[in-house]
């Protein structure tokens, strides 16, 4: 936002509306259809999990697409639109006045020096509370309508081409997938080699081997040199290419298990160092944003904690299964081990094959 605006106390062109609290006595509201219950899981990883009889829900409480929904507990600081439902008491609204573009608001309320302040003047220290007095000690730049509106225009449009970027790389990323699980889980490379070269293929690739038959093989000579033409059979794994072993995660390089600095000590936290948590690891490869950060004092405070660019995470309670690649120096909760790879080379088959554990059409067994 420009620097030479004006800034007005956020007050005078918002008010909130808190979000509906769910216990004993209200439980009764929850049905298995309705209005979505917006908690701040369901805004994160876009899910739907809960439902709110629509014509028991307290009006204050729906979300409609003129609405902002802002988080308050816990994750603070999240901004989200266009969701329509009963907004959980972890969240509340944001009703923008006529002088002040929706959407505008939205990208002021997205910037993260709007969010760095509203966790300063946030209350609590080991889960941090946004009340509606701390929120509303904001102020926003108000240009013009018209400008406004330009404005949010031009970011809606570079936050598309980034969606656009996303779904590309989702595809490449399947496509990667799908290319690992052909050499390492159904191993097409060596039944190929196996069947040019007449060699015996186990029973258990018997169907695999007559569909490689009816497929059209490319020149990849250089890559098809590279795997084996027989088989063997091992206790651990059964059939398994010849030649090839079994090791431990512990063998590819060091395993680091995450840690949370103590939250009683603010100078802990800055903006020096990412600190990844679950939620930062969702519909991502690389950690290249993170909700909160370290200064260097607290990153200094965890000893053998730091882990190198080119590291890989991996969630292993709660949310198991999440995988992403550091793309600078970071720290981890302690919900989240990484390993730190010996040889570079092993950096995209580590990932593809912790991503392969977490997928019920693939074999494998999760770390510890």
């Amino acid at each position: 936002m420009a620097s030479d605006w004006d800034t007005y106390p956020i007050s005078d062109f918002v008010t909130l509306s808190q979000g509906l609290a769910i216990n004993a006595k209200s439980k009764y509201l929850l049905e298995e259809t309705g209005l979505p219950l917006l908690r701040i899981t369901d805004l994160i990883n876009g899910t739907q999990v809960h439902f709110v009889n629509e014509e028991k829900a307290p009006p204050k409480c729906i979300a409609t697409d003129h609405e902002l929904i802002y988080t308050r507990t816990g994750q603070v600081g999240l901004v989200y639109r266009n969701k329509v439902g009963v907004v959980h008491n972890n969240c509340f609204k944001v009703i923008p006045s006529p002088e002040l573009d929706k959407d505008f608001l939205y990208w002021f309320l997205f910037q993260e020096s709007t969010k760095a302040h509203v966790n300063a003047v946030a209350s609590g220290s080991v889960q941090k509370d946004l009340n509606h007095a701390a929120f509303l000690t904001l102020s926003i730049p108000k240009p013009e309508l018209s400008e406004q509106k330009a404005i949010a225009s031009i970011l809606d449009s570079l936050d598309d081409k980034i969606e656009l970027n996303r779904q590309m790389n989702e595809t490449l990323e399947a496509m990667a997938q799908a290319l690992f699980k052909s050499w390492f889980v159904d191993f097409d490379p060596v039944i190929d080699n196996a069947l040019a070269a007449g060699n015996t293929i186990p029973d258990e690739f018997s169907e695999r081997a007559e569909q490689r038959k009816g497929i059209e093989k490319k020149d990849d000579s250089d890559i098809q040199d590279l795997f084996p033409d027989e088989f063997e059979f091992t206790e651990e794994m059964g059939w398994i290419p010849k030649g090839w072993g079994i090791s431990e995660v512990k063998d590819f390089g060091q395993v680091v298990c995450g840690k949370t600095p103590s939250k009683k000590k603010a100078e802990y936290y800055g903006n020096d160092i990412s600190f990844i948590k679950i939620p930062d690891m969702h519909d991502v490869a690389w950690a290249t944003t993170t909700t909160d950060n370290l200064s260097f004092e607290g990153s200094n405070s965890q000893k053998n904690k730091l882990i190198p660019k080119g590291s890989i995470c991996v969630s292993c309670i709660a949310t198991v299964g999440k995988v992403l690649i550091t793309s600078r120096e970071a720290h981890t909760n302690q919900q989240i081990n990484s390993v730190i790879p010996a040889e570079k080379n092993t950096l995209y088959y580590l990932y593809s094959s912790f991503l392969a554990m977490n997928r019920p059409d693939f074999i494998g067994e999760c770390f510890t």
